[in-house]
């Protein structure tokens, strides 16, 4: 997924100044972001200022990534030095800490590429949905709420019989499988199962 034209055609595309791309980049990363953030256990107030200052620096770094494929990998290690500076200052200022050897296991680079990836199956997978029909979109976000909605209000809000559910269900994940945004991610039935399961 590193060599996703479509990764680099946003930063080309953002780094010339178009703000939907910027938007794009945003949406499509800030839960990467976020992920490295909970790992290392911040507040909230921690979190947005890591993210706000992740963002600031690819502000500033945006025209001059050498591979804009890179760029996942790129907001996974900024968030991640951004994260071991407020954790370093919150121990700094503490005095509970001589060192970052006292302070809890962070992440490594294999959680990082972990990270990555399911930022960019979810990118894909959020692509693949809104391509969907309109019909099709609403079954699947009520199937996959948390918690799901059951098929008698299924039926009425969609106003199809309970027995229509199953079927129209295999017939949106069928298109879902097709779509050429999930191409690349391996076996889709493995992906959505996953996803309905931590949905």
């Amino acid at each position: 997924m590193r060599d996703d034209p479509t990764v680099v055609a946003l930063v080309n595309r953002a780094a010339r100044g178009d703000p939907a791309a910027w938007n794009e980049i945003v949406e499509r990363y800030a839960p990467l972001v976020w992920a490295i953030c909970t790992r290392f256990q911040l507040s909230n107030h921690d979190r947005e200022d890591v993210g706000q200052n992740v963002w600031l620096l690819l502000v500033e770094q945006l025209g001059k990534l050498r591979e804009p494929a890179a760029l996942p990998g790129w907001l996974a290690t900024t968030t991640h030095r951004e994260c071991l500076r407020v954790v370093t200052a919150t121990h700094k200022s503490e005095r509970l800490a001589t060192g970052l050897d006292d302070a809890p296991e962070f992440v490594n680079n294999t959680m990082i590429d972990e990270e990555i990836l399911m930022a960019e199956r979810n990118a894909a997978l959020r692509t693949a949905l809104a391509e969907l029909p309109p019909r099709c979109r609403q079954l699947m976000a009520m199937l996959i709420s948390d918690p799901p909605c059951s098929y008698a209000d299924i039926s009425a809000t969609l106003q199809i019989p309970v027995g229509s559910i199953g079927p129209q269900r295999a017939r949106c994940l069928e298109r879902l499988r097709k779509s050429s945004a999930l191409a690349g991610l391996g076996d889709p039935d493995v992906h959505w199962a996953e996803d309905e399961k931590h949905a």
